[in-house]
């Protein structure tokens, strides 16, 4: 039985105001096809009665943004921003800040924890072993966190992307499944953010990746995110976005660089000295 009008607005209100996800008219297929696993679980006969069930129990609504959030992902995804972060990010941050200060790293929209740990892999394979880091890695969904916690994959995960000799390095099997080393995990933190609420404070971030989430928020809400990420950002910072999203038109306090084949973003009010083949844009 498909979702009724009222039905469809309780969901896709509970989405916008739990985490500012706009679901608009026409998204009733894709609620249903995230409900219905979680109505069987309960053993709810059908997502109207799931529904109508989360409407009375706390629980129930949270479980709901936690499967109306899109976690797809996959290790060094889209491949280039990783290369501009390895190639031009990281020989920037090391000319500019002191052998001893710590670099500081945000992955927001974490998912099920490949891009923290694919971050750590490169940093652990790019910087001295003098320089230290270390990773803040969020996310709004309870369960994607629990997972990246965790730090075990499946063979097909793992074949998503992770080159053969990073998985050798720095993972170990664990029965079917592949479980993250200690080198990875000591320098990762995780923790449950709202990226739509007021965030919790924080030392400033060198690099902050935020990569295909603003797509799922209305203008407004993408300008109030950027503004709270550049305030936690140092002044000659780096953020990195989805191949889909851009800061231009939406925050004129960042501009567009280019570093290899990728884009990132910098607070407009660096004074930074182009790097390499970076140029503005």
């Amino acid at each position: 039985m498909a979702l009724t009008q009222q039905e469809f607005a309780f969901v896709s209100g509970l989405v916008r105001r739990e985490a500012a996800i706009v679901l608009e008219t026409g998204k009733e297929y894709l609620v249903e096809a995230r409900l219905l696993p979680l109505a069987r679980r309960t053993g709810t006969v059908s997502v109207s009665e799931f529904v109508a069930r989360a409407q009375r129990e706390r629980a129930l609504a949270d479980q709901i943004v936690d499967a109306l959030t899109t976690n797809e992902t996959s290790w060094l995804r889209d491949r280039e921003p990783f290369t501009a972060f390895t190639d031009t990010v990281l020989p920037d941050l090391m000319e500019r800040r002191p052998a001893t200060q710590r670099l500081r790293i945000w992955s927001a929209a974490c998912s099920s924890g490949q891009e923290p740990y694919g971050l750590a892999m490169l940093l652990e394979e790019s910087l001295t072993s003098s320089r230290q880091y270390e990773i803040f890695a969020t996310d709004i969904s309870n369960e994607m966190l629990d997972r990246a916690k965790a730090g075990r994959y499946s063979q097909l995960e793992v074949n998503r992307g992770l080159p053969v000799p990073m998985l050798v390095k720095y993972f170990q099997r664990a029965g079917t499944e592949w479980q993250v080393g200690d080198a990875l995990r000591r320098n990762i933190s995780f923790q449950k953010v709202n990226l739509a609420a007021p965030l919790p404070p924080a030392q400033p971030f060198d690099v902050v990746f935020l990569r295909n989430v603003l797509i799922y928020f209305d203008l407004e809400t993408k300008r109030s995110v950027l503004r709270r990420i550049r305030s936690l950002m140092r002044p000659d910072g780096w953020l990195f976005l989805g191949a889909a999203e851009t800061t231009i038109g939406i925050d004129d306090g960042f501009e567009r660089v280019v570093a290899g084949r990728a884009s990132a973003y910098r607070p407009r009010a660096a004074t930074t000295a182009p790097v390499g083949a970076m140029r503005k844009g």
